[in-house]
């Protein structure tokens, strides 16, 4: 059986870009914080889950929360600044991980001595794509040059 390698986009990460993108969006329109029940209904996200994410990026720096009547979460820094790099390590950790070590802190030998500079390659094109994409960028769907000629190659959006 043939075991081929996998980028896992989790559901935490893919939670926590989507609720980005709301308080992107409410950012763009001037129309304040917003609450975890929102949040949660607008893009149908378990709301204790989402809590939990909306603690990491807390930590991260990534939102600011507001008390009160009319509460809720904000954007930390300018929806222009917020990578989706930043979105992922802040709620999932280092972009790419082999067996628990970062991709240069692998070591093989005999025929496997080359391998670590294949995982580090990896990582550089995971930042290339997630690190220069903004959820600006994001939300306008004006994505980076390099990731709008990934998305047009032949085989993009074709299973492998």
């Amino acid at each position: 059986m043939r075991q081929t390698a996998r980028v896992d986009i989790s559901a935490r990460v893919d939670y926590a870009v989507r609720a980005m993108l709301i308080l992107a969006e409410a950012d763009a329109e001037g129309s304040g914080p917003i609450s975890i029940d929102s949040l949660a209904t607008r893009q149908e996200l378990p709301r204790k889950f989402l809590e939990a994410i909306f603690a990491d990026l807390r930590r991260s720096d990534l939102v600011l929360s507001r008390r009160g009547a009319r509460g809720g979460y904000v954007l930390g820094r300018p929806r222009g600044e917020i990578s989706v790099g930043d979105i992922f390590r802040a709620v999932d950790g280092p972009l790419a991980e082999v067996r628990g070590l970062r991709p240069h802190e692998t070591e093989y030998q005999g025929v496997a001595t080359h391998l670590p500079s294949l995982w580090v390659a990896v990582r550089a094109s995971l930042r290339e794509v997630l690190d220069e994409t903004s959820i600006e960028d994001l939300r306008t769907g004006d994505l980076p040059d390099r990731v709008r000629q990934l998305l047009t190659a032949p085989d993009a959006w074709q299973n492998r």
